[in-house]
Formats: C-alpha cells, structure tokens, sequence
C-alpha cells in the first residue's frame, strides 16, 4: 500500500506541470490523496486518475488559448450549424475560428488559388472530394492519420461513426486528408399529389420519365413544369447530367485511362439531357444550379426532378416548402434494355482539410474534428434541415427520423448503391468538370450538335488526361 501511495503521489506530481492556481491545487489534493487513501483506496484512485486526465486536457486547451484559425467553407446548412455552435469550441480549447463562406461553385477556384501559391491564408478547407484529390496530388494538404492517432489531439473524433462509404472516400494513395462534413447520393423526386390527379406511373426507366414530364406539361395547361434540373455551366450541371450518363450505359473513363464521352451512351444521354429541359423544364433553366432548382420544387412550380438527396430535408420542411409531405421519393431511372457500366446514383461526399502550408495545423485539426464529431452534427439538426450529416448516430437519431423519416429509407438505398466513379476521381477531375460544363451549355442553348460537342469535348478530356 505504501509502495501504491508513493507511485501515484509522483505520477500525480509529473501529471500536473502547471503553475498559480493550478500548483495550489496540486498540493490540495496531494494532502487530500493521502489522507483518504488509507480509507478508499480503490474508489480514491479512480477519481485521482480522472483528475489527472481533466487537468491534462485542460493543460492541453490551455496552449492553444488565443490562437486564432481561417477556415474556408462552402454555403451548406452543414456548416451553419456548425457556425451556430461554434462559441462551444471557442469556450472549450481556447481556438478562435474565423469563418468565411462561399458558394460551391466559387469554392475549388479559390481554394486552387490559395493552395498552388502555398498561402496559408486558411488553415482549413472545405471542398468536395472529387475536387480535393487534386490537392492532394500536389501536396496541399496535411495527411491527417498522426492527428488522429494523437490522444492528445483525438478527444473529439469517432471514425467508427461516420458512415462508412463517406469514410472511404477521404483516403488518397493510403493516406487519410479529409474528414466528411456531409456526404449525398442522387435520387428522383416528384409531387404525389399531381401523379394521383393525373393518373401518373411512378418512372422506372428514361422514357417512362420524359413521358410523365410530357404529360404533366399537357394536363396542367403547362401551369405546373413537368421536370426541373440543374442547367447551370460547369460543375452544377455536370453534376446531374453524370446520373444520364451512367443511366444509359456510359461511363467517364474506361480501364484504360482515356475519356469515353464521345461513345454512343454519351451523346445519348447529352441528347436527352437537353430534350428534357428545353420541352418540359422551366425557362431560364441555364441559370440553375442547386439553390435554384431546390427552390422551384418546393414553391411547387415543378413536378419531378433528380437531384441530390440532401435536397429531401428541404422538400419536407414546412417553414419553407409547400411540397412538404406531397413528395414521393425513388431510386434514379435507368434506360430501357441498357446494362449500366455503374451506379446510375452519386456518392460524393464534401469534406474539411487541413492546409499543408498553415502554421496552427493542430488547433485546425481540433476544429475539423469537432465539426465532423457525432455530438455536433446531432446537435446541428436542431438548427438546420441538413439530411447529408455524415454521423451513423446522427442518422440513426430519433430526431433524424422524425425530420426526415420519409425519405431516409430512399436516400440510404441510393448511398448504398451510390457510384464511386460517379465523377471521375483523378488530379485534372475540375477542369474535366468545367470543359464538360461547357460543352453541355452549347448542348442546351443549341449551338452545338450533342455529338459533335461531345466528341470535341473527348479529344479535350483525352489532352488533358495525358499531360
């Protein structure tokens, strides 16, 4: 017992290296241990121990205390949330996180800017993956492994909690750089009170959908739009486009390395693509990107779409959606007699960072790891419709199902069935986006032919791919 005293008084004494008030109160407790010890022993060293890890983890806190972190997000409800609950971090480890947003669309053009000149204006950055892996390949940024195996740096993360095909998109050549803020799949929507009063078939295949679109456009007198989808350049209507693409059997890349959107599937799914949105999609479609084809459904202005199943959340919300509880939820339609070359749903998940170049790379990893955590995402339900939150105990929360229980079971059998290759995951993956963007525009405005755009499109992707 003696021997018990005298090594827990110096493990204690080694433990608490701090000075002021916190000496004071070594040597309080270093009497109180000894008194009651001979008493309690074992009750004694439990609690002698927990006051060790408290002091340590407050030590620890205590170094980051006034340091200051940049942190660039996208506009997403994820991290609003994460804005609303941000004092909590800043009271807790001392870190003060300044936070700047941008819309998706602006995000990879100013992260590449700040990561190629090796700035380290931000010390986190928040992008979607198929974008990151550029980063990654130029060494922008931080592995994250040593962060997370750090018990000192480790308090908040859980990587046995994020959803799995969301945790397996974060990894690089075998290394970990991002922790997933929010992760989505694609999936087909569409108003069940207007397919009842039209005496409409739910679409299993393409044509059945252009069908339903036709016939909601005739029978409405054109009040109602029969489909609505993204239209904007670059990565938005990329984005929805690559569900037709793989839904009539094409692909990006084949085994070889080399583009295929000059192949027959392709210039099909470009054709109807446009057919689609030019017949039975709202005017001024060009300019839609996600914010805007969201709000069409939910204003009621449109009576299908395919779109990402985040988009879920903000259909059943009743603050903002007159669509909420109307809208029926299915897996994405495939064409008739096609054997798909992959998943015709995404799986794409949008992730934080730790910039390679930044100086405060422990403090940025506190931060991302606290926004990632279980305990914030299930909080951020409470301030934000946000479907996409990446935590299995969030999703599985009886909040969550209450919020968005009518089409969790939909979105989950899209995430399972979602395509890795759904974008192609390569470093030239953003220009491949936008060149792509920009040969769908001319498609949609009928400058172009959909076969010649197309196969210019390809010997473009192929140029690149090669360099």
């Amino acid at each position: 017992m003696n021997r018990l005293k005298s090594a827990s008084a110096g493990l204690f004494l080694s433990a608490l290296t701090l000075s002021g008030f916190y000496n004071k109160l070594k040597q309080n407790i270093l009497k109180a241990t000894e008194k009651y010890m001979r008493l309690l022993p074992g009750t004694i060293l439990l609690l002698f121990f927990s006051i060790i890890y408290f002091f340590s983890i407050a030590s620890a806190d205590a170094g980051y205390k006034g340091i200051t972190i940049n942190a660039l997000l996208e506009g997403h409800p994820t991290d609003r949330a994460v804005a609303k609950l941000l004092p909590e971090f800043e009271k807790q480890t001392g870190i003060r996180v300044n936070i700047e947003v941008l819309p998706f669309e602006k995000m990879t053009k100013t992260g590449e800017d700040i990561l190629n000149s090796k700035s380290d204006r931000y010390d986190v950055i928040m992008d979607a993956w198929v974008n990151a892996v550029n980063y990654a390949e130029a060494g922008h940024l931080e592995p994250l492994d040593s962060f997370i195996n750090n018990k000192r740096l480790n308090r908040f993360i859980d990587t046995g909690d994020f959803v799995d095909e969301y945790l397996a998109e974060s990894c690089y050549k075998r290394e970990r750089f991002g922790l997933p803020m929010y992760g989505e799949s694609t999936f087909f929507y569409y108003r069940k009170d207007i397919f009842d009063k039209y005496r409409i078939k739910v679409p299993e295949t393409m044509e059945e959908l252009k069908e339903a679109a036709a016939a909601v456009k005739e029978k409405s007198n054109g009040e109602v739009y029969g489909i609505s989808l993204r239209g904007r350049e670059g990565i938005h209507s990329v984005y929805i486009w690559s569900t037709f693409l793989w839904s009539f059997g094409g692909r990006w890349i084949n085994e070889q390395g080399r583009s295929e959107l000059d192949s027959p599937e392709a210039i099909k799914a470009a054709e109807f693509y446009s057919d689609l949105l030019n017949n039975y999609g709202p005017p001024g479609y060009s300019g839609f990107g996600w914010i805007e084809n969201r709000d069409i459904f939910i204003r009621g202005r449109a009576a299908m779409s395919i779109d990402a199943t985040v988009n879920g959340a903000f259909n059943e919300d009743t603050k903002i959606s007159v669509v909420a509880g109307k809208t029926g939820y299915a897996g994405v339609p495939a064409a008739k007699g096609i054997k798909l070359k992959g998943g015709n749903s995404a799986l794409v998940t949008h992730q934080m960072y730790i910039n390679a170049y930044s100086k405060k790379k422990e403090a940025a990893f506190l931060f991302i790891s606290w926004a990632t955590s279980k305990k914030t995402q299930l909080r951020g339900l409470n301030h934000e419709p946000n479907s996409g939150v990446s935590s299995k105990t969030a999703i599985n929360s009886a909040l969550y199902n209450k919020k968005f229980g009518s089409f969790k079971k939909t979105m989950l059998e899209s995430l399972k069935k979602g395509n890795p290759d759904y974008l192609p995951r390569v470093a030239q993956g953003p220009v491949i986006f936008q060149k792509t963007g920009e040969a769908l525009s001319r498609i949609l405005s009928g400058n172009e032919k959909a076969e010649e755009a197309m196969k210019r499109v390809n010997r473009e992707i192929n140029d690149i791919l090669s360099e």
